[in-house]
C-alpha cells in the first residue's frame, strides 16, 4: 500500500469502528515472527479543534450563526503476530496537511516491549482509584504478573505484602474480598481435618493430640465459633487466647479450664463457655441399655460434667458480673456478666449414627433425645459446626455476586 493510499485509509475510517485485516505472513527475515501469522488492528480517533469565534453581532441584526467543528484525525495501528494478544508494534499516527497535501506523521512508535508496557499501564488503570494520599511505584515486572496469570495475586502478595496493602487500601470491598477468601480456605482446612483421615493424622503428630489439633484450629480462627454456636454474634473473651482459665475476679491464675471462653455482642456482653473434644469421641455407648435404648457415651457424660463444673465454679467465684482493666490495671466502665450462661460442648459425628443402608434410627432418636433434654450445656458436632462454616461462606458468596450485578465489574479489585 502507498502512502497516499495509506492517508486515503486513515481519513476514510470510522472513528466508531475498529478495523481488523486479514492476516499475512510476517516476511521480516531478521524478526524473530519471520514466518509467523500477523495482523494489524487500526482505530482512529478524531480531536476537536478550537470552535471559531463567534461573528460580529454588534449590528444588532437578527441573524443565525452555524459553527463549523473543526477535527484533527489521529490513528492508532496495531500489529499482533503469533497468536491474540502477542502485540509486535504499536503506531500512533496524525494526518497532517503540508503544501495542500495530506500525510501520516508518526506521533508514536512502540516496539514489542515499549507496546507491552504501554499496555500493562492502560489495563491497569481501571483498578486504580482516583483518590489516595500515598505514592505507588509498580514495577513492569509486578504489573504483568497481575495479567499474566490468574492466581498472581497469590504471588504477589507472597513477594511484597504491603505493596498490595497499599494498591487496595482505598478500595472499600477490599477487606470483604481477602476476608471471604481466608475464610473459604480455613473452611476448605476443616474439611480436610474432617474428612480426609490422612490430614488428620498429620496434624495430630504436628499438635501432638487430637483434642490439641482441633483447640488449635480454632483459637487461629475463632470467628467458625462466633457465627456458628449461637444465634448471637460471639467473641473471643481474649483476642489473644479462647483457652482460659476461670478464677477469682479474673480469668487468671489456678482454677477450672474451658477450652473457649467467649461472650456475646451488644450493648450489655454475658459470658459464653464451650468444651472442644474431638470429632471421633464417642457420642454413644457401643452396646445398647435395653432394646433401641442407646445410652450417651461416657465421654460425653463426662463431658456435660465438665462444662457443668466449670460454669458452676466460675459463677461461684466471679459473681454475676466481671469489670474489665485497661492495660495498667485500672478498671474500666465496661463489664462482662455471668447470669445463666450459655454453653456448648463440641464434640463427635453425626455419621456414628448411621448403619450400612442409612441412619440407624434407635441410635438417632436416643442421642436427639439426650441432648435436646439437656438444659446445659448444648451439644454440637463437628460435622454439625463445619455446616454452619460452609453455610456462612456460601451465603457470603451469594452476596458478593449479588453485588457484583448491580455494581460494574470493573469497579472491583480482579481477585
Amino acid at each position: 500500500m502507498t502512502p497516499a493510499d495509506e492517508v486515503t485509509w486513515a481519513v476514510g475510517r470510522f472513528p466508531d469502528r475498529t478495523y481488523i485485516h486479514r492476516s499475512f505472513r510476517l516476511n521480516l527475515p531478521y524478526s524473530r515472527d519471520y514466518g509467523q501469522p500477523a495482523r494489524w488492528i487500526v482505530k482512529v480517533f478524531d480531536e476537536s479543534e478550537h470552535d471559531p469565534k463567534p461573528g460580529d453581532q454588534s449590528t444588532g441584526l437578527e441573524w443565525t450563526e452555524v459553527v463549523v467543528r473543526k477535527t484533527r484525525r489521529s490513528q492508532l495501528k496495531v500489529q499482533i503476530a503469533r497468536e491474540a494478544g502477542e502485540v509486535r508494534e504499536l503506531v500512533i499516527q496524525r494526518v497532517t496537511t503540508s503544501g495542500g497535501e495530506a500525510h501520516l506523521e508518526n506521533v508514536l512508535s512502540l516496539d514489542r516491549d515499549g507496546a507491552a508496557r504501554l499496555i500493562d499501564v492502560m489495563q491497569a488503570l481501571k483498578y486504580i482509584p482516583a483518590e489516595g494520599e500515598e505514592t505507588i511505584r509498580l514495577d513492569d515486572q509486578t504489573l504483568r504478573d497481575f495479567f499474566a496469570d490468574p492466581d498472581a495475586m497469590r504471588r504477589l502478595y507472597g513477594r511484597d505484602p504491603e505493596k498490595f496493602r497499599q494498591l487496595i487500601r482505598n478500595d472499600a470491598s477490599a477487606d470483604d474480598v481477602v476476608a471471604l477468601a481466608h475464610r473459604k480456605k480455613v473452611v476448605q482446612r476443616f474439611s480436610d481435618l474432617l474428612r480426609d483421615p490422612a490430614s488428620f493424622e498429620a496434624a495430630r503428630v504436628d499438635c501432638g493430640g487430637r483434642e490439641a489439633v482441633w483447640q488449635r484450629f480454632l483459637e487461629d480462627n475463632p470467628w467458625i465459633l462466633g457465627i456458628s454456636l449461637a444465634g448471637q454474634l460471639l467473641t473471643s473473651w481474649d483476642d489473644a487466647k479462647l483457652e482460659q482459665v476461670v478464677a477469682g475476679f479474673s480469668i487468671a491464675g489456678e482454677g477450672k479450664r474451658t477450652d473457649a471462653l467467649l461472650r456475646t455482642s451488644g450493648h450489655i456482653r454475658s459470658f459464653v463457655f464451650a468444651e472442644i473434644k474431638h470429632h471421633k469421641t464417642d457420642l454413644l455407648e457401643a452396646k445398647e441399655y435395653r432394646s433401641g435404648c442407646w445410652p450417651a457415651s461416657s465421654e460425653l457424660v463426662g463431658g456435660v460434667t465438665q462444662v457443668q463444673q466449670t460454669m458452676h465454679l466460675a459463677a461461684r467465684q466471679i459473681g454475676d458480673r466481671l469489670a474489665e482493666t485497661d492495660a495498667t490495671g485500672a478498671d474500666t466502665s465496661e463489664a462482662t456478666y455471668l447470669i445463666r450462661p450459655r454453653s456448648f460442648l463440641i464434640l463427635g459425628h453425626l455419621d456414628q449414627l448411621r448403619g450400612p443402608q442409612g441412619v440407624h434410627r434407635a441410635k438417632h432418636r436416643s442421642f436427639e433425645l439426650y441432648r435436646r433434654n439437656l438444659y446445659e450445656p448444648e451439644v454440637i458436632t463437628f460435622d454439625e459446626l463445619l455446616a454452619r462454616a460452609e453455610w456462612h461462606v456460601a451465603a457470603a458468596e451469594r452476596d458478593e455476586d449479588a453485588d457484583d450485578e448491580e455494581i460494574p465489574w470493573d469497579h472491583h479489585v480482579p481477585f
